[in-house]
């Protein structure tokens, strides 16, 4: 069994910042990818960032320049630094990991942290 598990999400002004973190934990092997998706009311889950294990980066259009991915591949650990944020910006965020053999892999996902971009 796989637990991710997020933080860092709140109530932010236009202009400020957050920085997301979620900790990967319990049965898995091979970490190929860990991301973050977003999902606002009444919009379908958007991917917003991932980072490989070789450490490449891919971010949505919206957020590139704005947003920064990270891993602590030691603790199993993924932050999304998030700048200069706008009320579009407001979702819930979940953390990814995919893992697993390149035959076989495998998906877990996080419960989510809720991000508001309000004045």
């Amino acid at each position: 069994q796989v637990q991710l598990v997020e933080s860092g999400g709140g109530l932010v002004h236009p202009g400020g910042s957050l920085r997301l973190s979620c900790a990967a934990s319990g049965s898995f092997f091979d970490i190929r990818a860990m991301g973050w998706y977003r999902q606002a009311p009444g919009k379908e889950r958007e991917l917003v960032a991932t980072i490989t294990s070789a450490g490449s980066t891919s971010y949505v259009d919206s957020v590139k320049g704005r947003f920064t991915i990270s891993r602590d591949n030691a603790k199993n650990t993924v932050f999304l630094q998030m700048n200069s944020l706008k009320p579009e910006d407001t979702a819930v965020y979940s953390c990814s990991l995919t893992w697993g053999t390149i035959w076989n892999l495998r998906y877990s996902w996080g419960q989510g942290t809720q991000v508001t971009v309000s004045s």
